[in-house]
């Protein structure tokens, strides 16, 4: 499916539909009246009305006249783009045809399951998740579809244990000597605390249903045979809103990064406890860009909604205002500041997602039990249960070889029906062919079982895709969604072709729109500005006379000396390995160059330019550029040279940051660019003109050092291409929307319209 397509529904269907719950079993339409035409073919009053109140119910306006007529000017566009394209065949290809199946099928979902179940489930999972239960369990793995003799061994296992625990043995020790659970043996089974819907159903269902210190029932699920114990229960820690700061390190970075990152958030932990502001802290140095700009603030989350230690570390904190030690995740490093604690929310903002969450949990076969009970009765599914077990008993080994056929030749007996929907048959042949494309080799089961498993297999699927065919018919809602899906994805190929590629790829006519428009795509007055922070006067003083270079002293990678044999022009074997890796920092970091210096040393002959061919050869060859090979060493060798020097030195200014803040994390921070007025609170607090404005703020101490002040002037196309292409693609809409209308004249009835607004209402 087109993912462009389904992140932009909200944009080009105006008319989108803002729930897709099954609203009505009816199939009967309002009367329709004509409220005007877009060439020759009617806008219907309830097609209009449909779209129309599902997107302004809820509005202060709606219904208003200027609303409704409002809503007609978009809907006629609209219906003039889908028209054209209808004309122009788009809704004959095949991709068209299978992206809109596609969507049929998500639109499908919600009607193909069983409201009231779910509903009952939802409010189930609610209920628990106000509550945590901390447990031990116990093990015996069966497949849920094990022979029945295998079952009952791993039954009467679990049966035989949960004696011994009900007798007294103790519960830790039974399941570290019998767990098939791989953790046992080093947790002795406990599972910890945990809520609603983190654990398969079956379980969490006798979890809640058992009484601390007491043993459960035998529980089966997908893994087999459990019993488990309660060991505590405690209300839900609720909900929680932080704020934190956080330096990045990805675990599994280099040892490096991970001291550095760890030196600078311990540093802003001293600072915190010394009495500097979170605001200040937040500002200057957390690396969540997100969160950043809003002193460091998260959304509420509870448990379960944050990785595990960020977690643990949030719902620790006692006290608004408290604050954290430094906490690791796979993100980085964390201080973490709690905000706000509150109770767990509300069963009706909570439902939505729970809903989500029930409908994926193991609780959905519930659902989907219900749901089949009840299509089989209103689409009058009719079984003929001795045609069915004759059937049963056809299966033979090759069932479970994956190799089973049928006797092409029993045409009669292919035909004995199996069952019946709305009086439509499903015959032995149709149930052979589903076995025959779904058989699998298996050997956890006889022919016969697999064979039944098949038979109930083929009749969820049938009854389901009958049930799928057929939505239209029962449901007003989806037959509007599909129609409405239909022409946004209509409407989207057609726009990417006369608007948003056509925009993009004519590049001639973008240059001429750029042209005509240029006064609009201005830059304001812009200064070229280097900013340093540092923690002390000095090491701003420091850093200001370093910057004039036009590189940088770099830690890493460590310097060569290479050492030549008298006479000798080749590299030194004892040097490659040292040499390889520099070549292997200078491919991953692509701001660092070479500089070779040479060594003089008297009663040495060697032809003339031969190291230095050499060396840069060398490099060369494995992928480095020459321009990147800089130093003294511009022409050849003298004939007395002996030892060559090899260090990198790095383009960016950040290769000073990080030299500084390798010994104090928080020495120094450098940032630069090009700024307007409003884009950098340093750069605008500085004089506009060329030269170095020093500022301090707390302790901290900033230098702004002002290279260039470029006057306003108009942007050239490059530096404002997303805005010109924007604008363009308006631009190439409204046109074609003039052609269109040109192409297929739009009347509107303003007296039918009118009448909807003395009604006050658009649904009938």
């Amino acid at each position: 499916m087109n993912k462009a397509f389904l992140a932009l529904i909200p944009l080009i269907i105006v008319f989108a539909c803002k729930s897709n719950k099954p609203a009505t079993t009816s199939n009967a339409k309002p009367q329709s009246t004509v409220l005007g035409t877009i060439g020759s073919d009617p806008i219907l009053s309830d097609d209009f009305s449909y779209v129309y109140t599902k997107n302004n119910v809820n509005a202060e306006n709606a219904y208003a006249e200027s609303s409704l007529k409002e809503y007609m000017n978009l809907y006629v566009n609209f219906r003039l783009k889908v028209k054209e394209a209808e004309v122009l065949g788009l809704d004959t290809t095949t991709a068209f045809k299978n992206e809109l199946d596609g969507y049929k099928k998500q639109l499908a979902t919600p009607y193909l399951t069983e409201k009231e179940v779910t509903q009952q489930l939802v409010r189930e999972a609610y209920d628990r998740m106000k509550e945590e239960v901390k447990a031990s369990h116990i093990l015996i793995m069966v497949k849920p579809d094990a022979d029945p003799k295998d079952t009952l061994i791993a039954y009467n296992k679990i049966k035989s244990i949960r004696d011994k625990a009900l007798k007294g043995d103790n519960f830790d020790q039974l399941a570290k000597a019998n767990s098939e659970d791989p953790s046992a043996a080093n947790n002795s089974g406990d599972l910890g605390y945990f809520t609603a819907l983190q654990m398969v159903y079956p379980f969490e269902d006798a979890a809640f249903k058992t009484p601390v210190g007491s043993i459960s029932s035998i529980i089966r699920t997908r893994f087999g045979y459990h019993i488990l114990k309660v060991t505590a229960r405690r209300p839900s820690q609720g909900e929680v809103r932080t704020a934190h700061i956080m330096i990045r390190y990805t675990t599994g970075g280099s040892a490096e990064d991970s001291l550095a990152a760890y030196r600078k958030i311990e540093e802003i932990s001293k600072k915190l406890l010394s009495g500097e502001p979170w605001a200040t802290l937040v500002k200057t140095f957390s690396e969540d860009v997100q969160s950043k700009s809003k002193n460091g603030e998260l959304p509420w989350f509870s448990t379960g909604r944050m990785v595990a230690s960020f977690e643990d570390a949030a719902f620790s904190l006692k006290n608004p205002g408290d604050v954290s030690k430094p906490v690791l995740t796979p993100y980085g490093w964390h201080i973490i500041k709690l905000l706000e604690r509150k109770e767990l929310a509300p069963f009706e903002e909570m439902e939505p997602t729970l809903k989500q969450k029930v409908n994926r949990d193991s609780r959905s076969e519930l659902n989907k039990k219900a749901f089949l009970d009840r299509i089989k009765k209103e689409d009058e599914f009719k079984e003929n249960t001795i045609n069915v077990n004759a059937t049963m008993l056809l299966a033979d080994s090759t069932l479970t070889k994956g190799s089973w056929k049928y006797n092409a030749e029993d045409v009669k007996n292919k035909k004995t029906v199996l069952f019946t929907i709305k009086n439509e048959p499903y015959s032995r042949l149709n149930f052979y062919e589903f076995v025959r494309l779904k058989q699998r080799a298996r050997t956890d089961v006889t022919p016969i079982v697999y064979m039944g498993q098949l038979y109930n297999q083929y009749v969820e699927e049938t009854l389901t895709k009958w049930e799928e065919n057929h939505l239209s018919e029962k449901y007003v809602d989806y037959r509007m969604l599909v129609k409405e899906y239909r022409d946004g994805i209509l409407l989207f190929q057609l726009m990417d072709q006369k608007v948003w590629s056509k925009a993009v790829e004519d590049t001639t006519g973008l240059r001429a729109f750029f042209n005509e428009n240029r006064s609009k795509y201005q830059w304001k007055e812009r200064s070229k500005a280097t900013i340093l922070s540092a923690s002390s006067k000095e090491t701003i003083n420091r850093v200001k006379e370093e910057i004039k270079s036009t590189d940088y002293e770099v830690a890493e990678p460590a310097g060569i000396d290479l050492k030549y044999a008298k006479n000798k022009a080749a590299i030194p074997q004892e040097n490659i390995a040292a040499l390889d890796k520099m070549v292997n920092a200078l491919l991953r970091d692509k701001k660092l160059v070479l500089h070779l210096v040479e060594t003089s040393i008297k009663n040495e002959s060697v032809k003339s330019g031969s190291r230095k061919d050499s060396l840069i050869q060398y490099f060369v060859s494995k992928g480095i550029n020459a321009n990147r090979i800089k130093g003294s060493v511009s022409g050849t060798f003298n004939t007395s040279n002996a030892l060559v020097k090899i260090y990198a030195r790095s383009l960016s200014k950040k290769a000073i940051e990080l030299r500084y803040t390798s010994k104090e994390p928080l020495a120094l921070q450098i940032t630069e660019g090009l700024y307007q007025k409003g884009e950098n609170e340093w750069v605008d607090k500085s004089e506009a003109k060329i030269g170095s404005n020093p500022f301090e703020a707390k302790d901290r101490f900033y230098l702004v050092i002002i290279d260039k002040i470029e006057a306003p002037r108009a942007k050239e196309l490059e530096e404002c291409r997303g805005l010109v292409i924007s604008d363009y693609q308006n631009y190439l809409e409204k046109k074609w929307l003039e052609s269109l209308k040109t192409k297929y004249p739009v009347s509107v009835n303003e007296a039918e319209l009118n009448k909807m607004v003395k009604t006050g209402n658009t649904t009938k």
